[in-house]
């Protein structure tokens, strides 16, 4: 018998209640902080996009950006909002001055809801605007108004101060990654030049645009000086490199598009148009992009982005100048970039023998990969090395940031995983034993060997990660020697031949329990001694401890709780200062007695735990 339907069925909910229930639809996935896309930091985003519009407006050349502990405050020295407004703009839905064309021309918010969903779904949340000497103060809790301060006379600078803790209710034991902030406030900084931002002490400015974000995220050296083109209303930026694969960085009025959208296809498209009618020749596009590191940023009047998070630009008619996205990105790369080439001889050259070695290199290696295309399929169908989830959201569905698949190895480690998931989103990969140690190898080897060809196939990368069928890519394995060899030889293998998987932030190191503490009443899961510890602190006299030795020894009832909504991961992040080749050369390479000699001067001998716990 159905649930009876009737008109008490029927809701209304209040905006602070819908945010609330359904935070996805306005900040993505929640997540702990582990990811770039959890909630937390589109929180940030949200706040600090009015901020960035004031000075892509002409207002305030400074920012101040503030984190203690789980406390976010944010401090601009722009226009301020207008103080009889400050309620309407951080209380009433779908209410900005971002629908006002001529007060914001190319704004990133142009909805009137950012603010409001990090109001909602906050637990404290304080804004006040400074303006012509007075200041009107507003605080709120869960999105409801706890105090709407009378305006008030002040000494302070005009501009808006906003300072809010995200609600852990809402997103869990959440923690805040200095880096993920920081790579944020880069790229505002890279795409505002002139801007300066502090966070913490720190300070970001950048004077040079897309020229310095270039050299701020590339590992090496590019094969020729960056090339760096800009108009009043586009910037471009590219070289080529060493590595596989291709990186690109693309952004609209400010907004980091991390899922490229109409302006990143054109451009690639561009590229190839271009360069093959300077050089008169039909370059294959692949060979033309291969190593290729880019950025683009185009400034357009009322974007149309495919979802609240701003992550990817659907726009094709809305115009900077001209007709269309595409025309304009076209006519501008097609002109300045031929203008370029023409003058710079020598890049060009450069540039030609890159695309030409480029083409030697897929013609050597396509017909192995046409056979370990075939091998793959067949693999995959007959040996069940994957275990695929049942659903696959579309590129530009927000829901496809939960998408995760497990690299494991063993048959009881992968089984308990398998046993354990979540059958719609999460996928498990298992490994035969150890992978090869594939640094110093070609590209070829990703075919010839069958481990990678089916790892390449399962996560579908051979053409470039814009086709990576799962979001978060997860390494699992055991917390002992061997599972750390494990995590260092795959690691190696995306550096070698996808790098853009780890600096595009999908690789993660899946953290499983120690310990399990337990008496008749309560059981604690410890990921370190410390939380040991405590545990055995709260359960009082005599528990019960365990200490997994692998993650094949935790059951499939027990392990359900470890890749759930409270999955612990950490992150693989590259940072500026890693030289990728130096570091694979030594943990990597053949010098074993250097490498013996480091290992034995940093070893590090553990307390004894197992007498502890004895």
């Amino acid at each position: 018998m159905l649930e009876n339907y009737t008109e008490d069925s029927i809701r209304t909910l209040d905006w602070q209640e819908h945010i609330r229930k359904r935070p996805g639809m306005y900040i993505g996935k929640l997540g702990d902080g582990s990811s770039r896309d959890d909630g937390i930091y589109v929180l940030i985003k949200e706040a600090i996009d009015n901020s960035i519009d004031e000075y892509m407006m002409g207002f305030g050349k400074n920012i101040e950006l503030n984190l203690n502990e789980k406390e976010v405050s944010i401090r601009d020295y722009g226009r301020g909002i207008p103080l009889g407004k400050v309620l309407d703009v951080s209380y009433k839905m779908n209410t900005g001055a971002k629908y006002d064309s001529k007060v914001f021309k190319k704004s990133v918010g142009l909805n009137g809801v950012g603010i409001k969903a990090v109001n909602a779904l906050s637990q404290s949340f304080i804004i006040k605007s400074f303006r012509c000497g007075e200041v009107k103060t507003i605080e709120y809790s869960e999105g409801q108004i706890v105090s709407d301060n009378p305006i008030q006379k002040t000494e302070e600078i005009d501009g808006v101060s906003v300072k809010f803790t995200p609600d852990d209710t809402i997103f869990g034991h959440y923690h805040f990654l200095s880096e993920y902030i920081e790579s944020l406030l880069k790229n505002y900084v890279f795409l505002n030049a002139g801007l300066t931002i502090n966070f913490n002490g720190a300070k970001f400015y950048s004077k040079n645009g897309l020229y310095d974000l270039l050299n701020e995220y590339m590992s090496t050296p590019g094969l020729y000086p960056i090339i760096h083109l800009k108009d009043e209303d586009i910037e471009i930026a590219f070289t080529h490199g060493t590595q596989y694969g291709e990186e690109y960085y693309s952004f609209v009025n400010g907004q980091h598009t991390t899922q490229g959208g109409t302006h990143l296809v054109v451009f690639k498209e561009a590229i190839v148009k271009t360069i093959r009618e300077f050089y008169k020749k039909d370059f294959d596009a692949s060979d033309i992009r291969t190593s290729i590191i880019a950025a683009i940023s185009i400034k357009v009047e009322e974007p149309v982005f495919e979802s609240q998070t701003k992550t990817k630009l659907g726009s094709k008619d809305m115009t900077p100048k001209g007709p269309s996205v595409r025309n304009f990105i076209i006519d501008f790369v097609k002109n300045s970039l031929d203008n370029y080439l023409h003058k710079n001889p020598e890049t060009a050259s450069i540039l030609l023998n890159k695309i030409i070695e480029s083409e030697k290199e897929r013609k050597a290696i396509s017909g192995i990969q046409k056979l370990a295309r075939e091998r793959a399929k067949k693999a995959n169908l007959h040996n069940r090395k994957l275990r695929d989830c049942k659903i696959h959201y579309t590129s530009n569905d927000e829901r496809k940031l939960d998408s995760t698949i497990f690299i494991t190895e063993g048959d009881s480690a992968s089984g308990s995983i398998t046993t354990s998931r979540d059958v719609a989103t999460q996928a498990v990969f298992s490994l035969k034993g150890k992978p090869l140690n594939s640094y110093g190898l070609s590209k070829k080897i990703v075919y010839e060997n069958e481990e990678f060809n089916l790892l390449q196939s399962a996560l579908n990368i051979e053409e470039g990660i814009e086709n990576l069928r799962y979001n978060n890519v997860v390494v699992a394995t055991d917390a002992d020697v061997d599972g750390m060899h494990i995590r260092l030889l795959l690691i190696t293998f995306f550096l070698q031949f996808f790098p853009d998987v780890i600096k595009n932030r999908h690789l993660y190191i899946l953290q499983t329990p120690l310990f399990r503490v337990r008496n008749k009443k309560e059981t604690i899961y410890c990921y370190n001694d410390e939380e040991r510890r405590d545990a055995i602190k709260k359960l009082g006299t005599n528990p019960e401890i365990t200490r997994f030795k692998g993650l094949g020894e935790i059951s499939p009832s027990e392990f359900k709780y470890f890749i759930g909504k409270d999955m612990r991961l950490d992150p693989v992040i590259m940072k500026k200062e890693d030289i990728v080749p130096d570091l694979l050369e030594f943990y990597m390479g053949k010098n074993t007695p250097t490498r013996q000699d480091f290992i034995i001067e940093n070893l590090k001998i553990e307390d004894d735990v197992v007498k502890e716990i004895e």
